[in-house]
């Protein structure tokens, strides 16, 4: 039911009335008892603190915010990780162009651009 699945289909398959699964629900979200009815305690707790049942949601909510913006800052961090690697891959380019240059120039393909040695 919390992953969106359909209610009627989870009652029939269970067996149960819908109402026993919101009951269910309910008594899960406000920490209750996992079996039978719900306790005088439960009772008492949920009817002073109606709002209760809405706390795990904001809390829900906050978690989200957090693990939303824990991945902005990982998604910024790899952005500024591909960049340094883009002016780095920008750099050993033009190093091979000149590598290349001097090697056409000194025309020999695929000799050093070195001068001879004089055999004294």
């Amino acid at each position: 039911m919390e992953a969106g699945e359909n209610v009627s289909v989870l009652a029939r398959e269970l067996g149960v009335s819908r109402k026993s699964i919101y009951q269910w629900r309910n008594r899960y979200r406000l920490g209750g008892s996992s079996r039978g009815r719900m306790t005088k305690a439960e009772v008492s707790a949920h009817v002073e603190n109606p709002a209760a049942e809405k706390q795990p949601a904001k809390a829900a909510r906050q978690t989200s915010l957090e693990e939303q913006a824990r991945a902005q800052r990982r998604i910024a961090a790899l952005e500024r990780k591909i960049g340094q690697q883009q002016v780095e891959l920008d750099f050993f380019q033009q190093a091979l162009r000149q590598v290349r240059e001097q090697r056409l120039r000194s025309g020999v393909p695929g000799g050093t651009a070195s001068t001879k040695s004089s055999k004294r």
